[in-house]
């Protein structure tokens, strides 16, 4: 049956509302040519809503009867019902009345301290999930380097190759460059006080104990931390890892084992290497800009330079390999749902490194620095 249309008009003289048609959302969308939004004028008496003429009603009429109701009470008019009315009417109006009232505000949105809180809680979980992971790296670990025959070590040296060897050309020419900037700044300021000579100190302790070690740790968390995290969020996403489990083959043998051991051959042998590459960059400008040969450069170098300062450059990498693999491992475990999450931890896996690497850094000059070393 074709809904007919909603009407709605009042009498002043008799002090009636009438609603006539259904009170349908049918009804009501052909409600042309009139505005519910427009009231009657005030009046003493109040009004009546006479609802006789009205034909269907449902809960969207209702709705718009309670609107009507409440905007003319708000004015100061009283309404009534009148005797003659649909007989759901008074339910649906005061189920519509309920749902009003029972209404919440919506909850208002968090303030600074309480995001700042929220944002706290979060990291420390982060943190406190990154902790259990090391602490199941070392508990899986040890064991199994008590017996090499389960290692496999066909993955440790294709881990150790890519690594390391395919590492070698980026680190080697920024390992140069740095040390060749290194004696280029400095070199400039101390020719001014006839002490050329002592960029052989400057270089090389400059390189051995900070900048190399540092250097390489940055280069292969941005290289290979991040290839590592894409490769294991990845697998993880196509389920790659599950299936693991599923043929008994555990994912920190396969997958993390190897790369933990790869790189920590790895990062201390860059390392010598990028203190080679960066002291011979600074040897080429103190011989072709500052009159310091070559010769006298390695030969001041045993006398000027204590081995300690090359134990304290190596001490440092284990643990930024330790750091990286971690953090590169932990986050591509981590990855859940689409490829993009796998992109997301690609990139905080870079930033927590390098964050992470240059603050242990500082830490370990500290500590160099207490002990005198």
């Amino acid at each position: 049956m074709q809904a007919q249309t909603a009407g709605l008009s009042w009498d002043e003289v008799r002090g009636l509302i009438q609603c006539s048609g259904d009170w349908t959302r049918t009804g009501l969308t052909r409600l042309a040519g009139q505005d519910l939004r427009t009231l009657p004028p005030p009046r003493t008496g109040g009004w009546t809503l006479d609802a006789s003429a009205m034909g269907r009603l449902d809960l969207t009429g209702a709705r718009q009867l309670h609107r009507l109701q409440e905007r003319l009470r708000e004015r100061g008019d009283s309404v009534r019902l009148g005797e003659e009315r649909p007989e759901h009417m008074d339910g649906l109006l005061a189920f519509t009345e309920r749902a009003v009232s029972e209404r919440r505000p919506p909850p208002p949105p968090p303030g600074p301290l309480e995001r700042l809180g929220r944002q706290t809680v979060i990291r420390l979980g982060h943190f406190w999930a990154f902790l259990a992971f090391i602490g199941e790296i070392a508990l899986e670990a040890l064991p199994r380097l008590l017996r090499p025959w389960t290692i496999r070590w066909k993955q440790l040296s294709a881990e150790i190759q890519k690594a390391g060897v395919q590492a070698l050309p980026i680190i080697g020419l920024l390992a140069f460059l740095t040390g060749l900037v290194i004696a280029y700044q400095g070199g400039d300021t101390l020719e001014r006080y006839g002490a050329n000579i002592f960029l052989v100190e400057l270089v090389s302790v400059t390189m051995l104990r900070e900048m190399a070690p540092m250097l390489t740790a940055i280069v292969v968390a941005g290289r290979t931390g991040s290839s590592w995290a894409a490769q294991l969020g990845t697998m993880k996403i196509t389920e790659e890892i599950d299936a693991l489990r599923t043929l008994g083959i555990s994912p920190f043998d396969m997958l993390i084992l190897p790369r933990l051991m790869a790189l920590m051959v790895v990062l201390p042998l860059l390392t010598i290497y990028a203190d080679v590459l960066g002291i011979l960059g600074g040897m080429l400008v103190a011989d072709l800009m500052f009159g310091v040969a070559m010769h006298d450069f390695i030969n001041r170098l045993p006398e000027a330079i204590a081995t300690s300062h090359l134990w304290v450059g190596l001490v440092k990498a284990p643990v930024f390999a330790l750091i990286i693999v971690g953090i590169a491992c932990f986050q591509g475990m981590r990855v859940k749902g689409s490829a993009e999450s796998v992109g997301r931890a690609t990139t905080i896996t870079v930033v927590q490194a390098i964050f992470l690497v240059i603050v242990t850094d500082a830490v370990f000059s500290i500590l160099f620095n207490l002990v005198g070393l």
